[in-house]
């Protein structure tokens, strides 16, 4: 893959880098992400758009061919013109009560769409926790029989569904949904504790609204839905990224009891 000149940076986090490059977007990932990952992001977002849901389809993965990327691994998928829900709730909040239904509507009709053949939930979230060394045993078993009493879920579950992954598209069509990385057929309360989770971290307010809001149209008891939140605070420490690890640790703790 050949990035141009005239390449433009989106945004930079974790161990990638976005650019818009003419028609399409790109994530360039640092050299410690292996190949298959990225691949198997590809396969994902592949998978999905077979069932309908709109993505932004895949055009390439390839290793960059020159410059300061130079080897490492990039996805390429269509670029549509638009702006992300995150940024029109901020420059618009006024209008946040609206845009938010909106949100949980789009989650909703997402996880009502079977996907048999992507990785399940349920085997991602065991192999994650038994990855968080950094937390107590008994707590960490605790969490593992959790995962190991989930019931059977086929539903689309996008894993990192939040604002900043919805696109409203300029010419007024429907809504796209980017970065499928972590994907799996699941379990839509378990996605919907992901989702608050993620929200908490910058808006706990936002959060707590988003939780009343899902739990209502989707007929899901908020006890429910918070009964899987230190699953996936687990899971998402497992990433050992600095960022956040003190408010992951203190979700676990509050959110269960071992005494």
């Amino acid at each position: 893959m050949k990035l141009s000149d005239s390449k433009v940076e989106i945004v930079r986090r974790h161990n990638k880098v976005v650019y818009q490059d003419g028609n399409s977007l790109v994530k360039v990932f640092n050299s410690e992400k292996p190949g298959s990952d990225v691949f198997n992001e590809a396969l994902n977002v592949a998978r999905v758009e077979e069932t309908g849901v709109r993505v932004p389809g895949i055009k390439e993965v390839s290793q960059v061919e020159d410059g300061e990327w130079k080897s490492s691994w990039a996805l390429a998928t269509a670029f549509i013109p638009g702006t992300d829900l995150a940024t029109i709730m901020k420059n618009d909040p006024g209008n946040n009560k609206e845009y938010l239904s909106e949100f949980v509507d789009l989650q909703i009709k997402v996880q009502h769409v079977k996907a048999p053949a992507l990785n399940r939930q349920k085997d991602k979230l065991q192999r994650m926790v038994r990855a968080a060394k950094d937390i107590d045993p008994s707590a960490r078993y605790d969490l593992e029989m959790r995962i190991h009493g989930m019931r059977p879920g086929f539903m689309i579950c996008h894993g990192d569904f939040n604002p900043s992954n919805v696109i409203l598209p300029d010419d007024g069509s429907d809504p796209a949904i980017c970065d499928w990385a972590h994907v799996t057929a699941g379990l839509p309360e378990v996605d919907a504790a992901t989702t608050y989770l993620l929200m908490s971290i910058d808006n706990r307010d936002m959060a707590k609204q988003y939780l009343d809001v899902f739990s209502k149209k989707a007929d899901i008891a908020k006890q429910v839905i918070m009964y899987w939140v230190p699953v996936v605070a687990a899971a998402e420490l497992s990433r050992n990224r600095k960022e956040n690890q003190d408010f992951l640790r203190n979700t676990i703790n509050t959110t269960t009891d071992f005494e």
